[in-house]
């Protein structure tokens, strides 16, 4: 039997509630104007694309597996790891990897795409940025396991990723020391991340990312209410319903998908767009999720002065075990014993056998997690004169957690029921 390769593809959610923390793994200071610069626009743009082509290509993937449930994932800490595996692919293998990514290898070459994923880790992790963000790799080998150094190499200066001898024959202290790494880089968010190692495990690769932010305009706890969330035409849940008066914020109708989108910034100004289906039309949506789609919701937004705006505040999370899903998407040969990770070790004898995803995502006022009001609301009667704008999250909605400055969704999914751990 080939030795196995565990993928732990982490992620710790999105908490817009907290003050911003010193953030993440990589060195900002290595970022350089000259890096910054290097890169062209189409480079960059050519990332992007082929990120949120993934991005939505994974999720419908997700969604038509459980449709009536809540969906959430990082669409980011997924094309990151598998990026770095595809350091030791070789043949069929890489191919798969990269083009399930989205990539177009006769327009970018192998090297361009490691050198994008460089320059993007290094963006989100500079110390300019506003966000609490930590991104981060590490890869955890079986002691007897040589890596080759180009491999070795590679992985720290391309991702940034650190390796840890560990020893899967003891099985239980492999998943401590590997869980302990994620609960300290996740501030206690996750875990359990991985669990029953195989002693033929050979090596664990770990992707996270760890987002806190504060809204640009938070939220008052003093008018959060309960009120209802239609699951279902006809069914509804009770939830805590925050509430904001007078806004201005980026506001499209889409009278072609017969969907309403806002986008509410945070004080950093990355933003989270939430895109609100008409009754019976969140599957209409759903299939026409493509960049194309996303690009013309973000250059047809315009500042809309919002009378009313009602989100629910919730705190859902997810694990998905992606070995059987990323075949879906052309990546499969490395999940049998025809894999090439040659390049990970010199042998053609590994196969990936786990690919495990863990997401938790909160959003609530800022800073009351813990002392939300949810009391029933009074309120006066409007005095307003005339039509009003207002914005009701009262039903299945999607969402997606962008960076300013690197285009990319960190973070998506659909709320289908707020309750719903």
């Amino acid at each position: 039997m080939s030795p196995l390769l565990a993928l732990g593809l982490l992620v710790a959610g999105l908490c817009p509630t907290v003050h911003c923390l010193p953030g993440g793994v990589l060195d900002g200071e290595n970022v350089t104007q000259e890096d910054q610069h290097r890169r062209t626009p189409a480079d960059n743009l050519r990332l992007t694309s082929s990120n949120t082509d993934f991005a939505f290509s994974l999720y419908k993937q997700l969604a038509s597996e459980t449709p009536k449930k809540n969906v959430i994932f990082s669409p980011l800490s997924v094309s990151i790891a598998l990026a770095l595996l595809s350091l030791g692919a070789r043949g069929t293998t890489l191919k798969e990897i990269l083009e399930g990514l989205k990539f177009n290898l006769t327009e970018t070459t192998e090297a361009e795409i490691h050198q994008g994923f460089q320059h993007l880790l290094r963006t989100l992790s500079h110390p300019s940025n506003q966000l609490q963000l930590s991104v981060g790799n590490a890869v955890f080998v079986e002691g007897q396991l040589k890596l080759l150094h180009k491999f070795r190499d590679n992985a720290k200066s391309l991702y940034a990723s650190d390796a840890f001898p560990t020893d899967f024959q003891d099985s239980v202290a492999a998943e401590k020391l590997i869980n302990d790494y994620v609960k300290s880089k996740t501030q206690g968010k996750i875990e359990d991340l991985v669990k029953d190692l195989d002693m033929h495990t050979a090596m664990v690769l770990v992707n996270y990312i760890f987002l806190k932010a504060k809204w640009k305009t938070p939220f008052d706890p003093e008018d959060t209410f309960q009120s209802r969330f239609y699951v279902r035409k006809k069914k509804s849940v009770k939830v805590p319903m925050m509430s904001l008066e007078d806004l201005t914020a980026p506001y499209l109708r889409d009278e072609v998908l017969s969907c309403t989108v806002l986008e509410l910034q945070y004080a950093s100004n990355d933003s989270a767009l939430f895109i609100l289906p008409d009754e019976g039309k969140m599957e209409a949506v759903e299939a026409m999720l493509f960049p194309e789609t996303l690009r013309r919701w973000r250059d047809s937004l315009q500042m809309r002065w919002i009378d009313e705006l009602y989100l629910p505040k919730f705190s859902i999370s997810s694990k998905y075990n992606l070995e059987d899903v990323l075949p879906q998407l052309g990546i499969r040969e490395v999940f049998t014993n025809q894999a090439d990770l040659a390049g990970v070790t010199g042998a053609r004898n590994l196969v990936v056998s786990q690919v495990v995803h863990s997401t938790v995502l909160d959003v609530a006022e800022e800073g009351t997690e813990a002392a939300a009001a949810t009391g029933s609301k009074i309120t006066f009667l409007s005095g307003k004169m005339g039509p009003l704008t207002t914005v009701r999250f009262n039903r299945p909605f999607l969402l997606f957690i962008i960076s300013k400055d690197t285009q990319s969704i960190i973070f998506g999914g659909k709320v289908a029921n707020p309750n719903q751990a």
